[in-house]
């Protein structure tokens, strides 16, 4: 009796079985190898922990955060954008410290949307897109992400007379791994504001690459009409510290500060440091963590194509996105996996109706376990 709308809106989670299915394993006696949940494995950086210990000694940082307090990590998001990606922002109006980038999207919503509005979303998209939406009362309409357009949306799809409020985008994408080159983002940043659509990207895979790729920004085609959000979560393996931020049209930033305002007084001033200073570290530092993933991703996808499942081989992020030959029902073949072998992965249709057929795996692992649990997988009869 005490559900509002907005709360029955919110879609249930398949993780929620497989992680009961992790647990039927375990008590079977089975070790479990947990592929489904993208949460980086690796530390942070010694310099980063080192900031916080040291702030957790200064009785200064103990009190509530104010938006001054926040000027070094908005300096610091600032200086980062400039240096990575050649975009020129104002640490004043321009950017905004969040309690994580996917907190940072459920306020975003909430701030430059009204309920009944529309929102474009990519299909298959990462499921708390989805819940986020729901809380702002927002009509949803998905553009498919199809293999043969390397995953990436056609916007010339969207039908005549849809009025969107916002667009979002997310690459390096969770969860099919594709990427997008500065073209595509002007493109988009055009289509947008020919309608007057704000473009949201989700950006918390900017730093984990491969090989010579270098993720852009969709800021790099003007701030006009575009905000971004970034995390350390990811990138620096800071995921427990919830810091990340926005960046880009001052009137989009200014709202979100607003419904803020009302909810939050930041993160802790010690977390504030020790992001502040994870964004000026050396990129060095972050091709480092970037080459233990393109390891783990060189160990697992030809297992993969020898089982002979189609797979391309990620460019960014820390997931493969796996099509699995007949393959009907991916959550029944996840659950199955998971109780049979102790293998843990995400089915492809808890990310929408367009993740059928595929299942993602997270690479949180070391090689030699990604190859294990692809000689099991081996072993579940696909139906």
């Amino acid at each position: 009796m005490w559900v509002s709308g907005r709360a029955g809106a919110v879609p249930g989670s398949v993780f929620a079985l497989m992680d009961a299915a992790k647990g039927e394993a375990r008590a079977a006696g089975r070790s479990v190898i947990d592929l489904s949940i993208g949460s980086s494995d690796l530390p942070p950086p010694d310099p980063v922990l080192e900031v916080l210990r040291e702030a957790t000694r200064d009785a200064g940082t103990y009190r509530y955060p104010l938006f001054s307090d926040t000027a070094p990590l908005r300096e610091a998001a600032a200086a980062y954008l400039d240096r990575r990606f050649g975009v020129q922002v104002d640490a004043g109006r321009e950017v905004l410290p969040l309690i994580g980038a996917q907190e940072g999207l459920a306020h975003l919503l909430l701030a430059v949307t009204d309920p009944g509005e529309t929102l474009l979303l990519p299909d298959p998209c990462y499921p708390p897109y989805l819940g986020a939406a729901a809380v702002a009362g927002l009509n949803v309409l998905t553009l498919p992400l199809r293999s043969e357009r390397g995953f990436l949306p056609d916007l010339g799809s969207v039908p005549q007379g849809v009025q969107a409020r916002v667009l979002l985008l997310n690459y390096p994408n969770n969860p099919t791994s594709a990427v997008a080159d500065v073209a595509f983002f002007q493109e988009a940043a055009a289509w947008c504001r020919a309608r007057g659509t704000l473009l949201v990207h989700d950006h918390p895979y900017a730093e984990l690459t491969f090989g010579e790729y270098r993720a852009p920004s969709a800021l790099q085609a003007g701030l006009d009409g575009v905000i971004e959000l970034h995390s350390l979560s990811k990138t620096h393996h800071m995921g427990g510290f919830r810091v990340g931020f926005a960046a880009g049209d001052a009137g989009a930033v200014a709202a979100l500060a607003r419904v803020k305002g009302a909810i939050d007084f930041h993160a802790y001033l010690g977390i504030q440091r020790a992001a502040a200073h994870a964004l000026a570290l050396p990129d060095a530092v972050g091709r480092a963590g970037a080459a233990v993933f393109e390891a783990r991703r060189d160990a697992l996808i030809p297992e993969l194509r020898a089982l002979g499942w189609e797979v391309a081989t990620p460019q960014a992020s820390m997931y493969a996105w796996a099509r699995v030959p007949g393959l009907r029902n991916s959550v029944a073949f996840a659950l199955q996996a998971a109780r049979q072998t102790g293998v843990a992965l995400s089915p492809g249709a808890a990310f929408g109706a367009g993740g059928e057929g595929f299942v993602r795996f997270a690479l949180v692992q070391p090689p030699g376990v990604l190859r294990e649990a692809a000689r099991l997988l081996g072993t579940v009869p696909v139906s």
